[in-house]
């Protein structure tokens, strides 16, 4: 039986009731579900190592596409040389920020299970998952950018660590915070419709699949290739949104959204919306293949080994 704290200890044994949601492990406080000890750290590490194979995997083909997106194109941005620049930042930021999304998204989908349809449920978890994950995301996404389209940093260098300096010691003038996150708002702006389209439906998808086969739960090449479907679709829809991210992290000087939008109407046509959508969709939907994939993968096994060992509480 899980076991409490002494602050606990007052508690009347019928304020506390304990259930298994599936392959995640709750605890219901008098009428709210919260994710228990070991949950919590189940899905960080599971989250952590979805996001770096996903990432280190498929990090060429995100290089092309932020080429394609960069003001100037393809080969003036670096073409096919050094399509490795930038995977320090990558993997740096990676697992802390794929681990920021799940545990968030676990513990708002068992928050609000109770309170919100499934598909409700998905979105403000996934929604609030995005916001926690940008946290360390933005300010990796704008090293990495600034290096893989060959922004100088420090000393005149091209590199992860260059740039990372060069942001730390307000090279531009802009202020570190700014500096670092770049960004922030157009990035949430695209995190937010994609995982909004790729939660709901993956799940969707997992449901309807497990429906058709009688209720049992999907292996792992079937959960993979639903998380492949569902990554390609809100891919190729938030095209638009991640040019513009691309462009504002990448602009020599400070701009609004609104200004660089209708200046890369003007100069480039509404077509420039698109560049990238390409690798990008490619990339995402067999990476959301990896990604999902990975996560279930690793989380159903700790999930399986703890209950194998029995769970206490501390």
């Amino acid at each position: 039986m899980p076991e409490f704290r002494d602050s606990h200890k007052n508690k009347n044994k019928s304020d506390w009731n304990f259930s298994l949601n599936g392959l995640r492990d709750t605890i219901k406080i008098g009428d709210r579900y919260v994710m228990d000890n070991s949950t919590f750290v189940i899905s960080l590490i599971s989250g952590g190592c979805a996001g770096t194979s996903t990432d280190l995997a498929f990090f060429p083909i995100d290089t092309l596409k932020t080429r394609l997106q960069a003001k100037g194109g393809f080969f003036k941005n670096g073409g096919w040389s050094g399509i490795y620049k930038g995977l320090g930042s990558c993997v740096v930021a990676s697992a802390p920020s794929a681990s920021l999304f799940f545990v968030t998204y676990d513990s708002m989908k068992i928050y609000t299970k109770d309170t919100l349809k499934p598909t409700h449920s998905h979105m403000l978890a996934a929604s609030c998952g995005e916001i926690a994950a940008c946290l360390v995301r933005v300010p990796g996404e704008v090293i990495k950018q600034r290096t893989q389209t060959g922004v100088l940093g420090v000393n005149g260098k091209s590199t992860s660590w260059s740039n990372f300096l060069y942001l730390i010691q307000n090279k531009s003038g802009e202020g570190v915070f700014k500096g670092l996150y770049r960004g922030w708002n157009t990035t949430i702006m695209r995190e937010i419709p994609f995982t909004v389209i790729q939660f709901p439906l993956y799940e969707f998808l997992k449901k309807k699949w497990s429906a058709a086969t009688g209720g049992k739960d999907l292996s792992l090449v079937k959960g993979a290739f639903c998380g492949s479907i569902a990554g390609g679709v809100a891919a190729a829809a938030t095209t638009p949104l991640d040019v513009i991210k691309t462009r504002i992290m990448l602009n020599h000087e400070r701009v609004s959204v609104g200004h660089l939008v209708k200046s890369m109407i003007q100069e480039e046509g509404y077509s420039t919306f698109l560049r990238g959508i390409g690798p990008r969709t490619c990339w995402i939907s067999a990476g959301g293949a990896i990604f999902l994939g990975c996560y279930e993968l690793v989380h159903t096994t700790l999930t399986s080994y703890n209950k194998s060992k029995g769970i206490q509480l501390v």
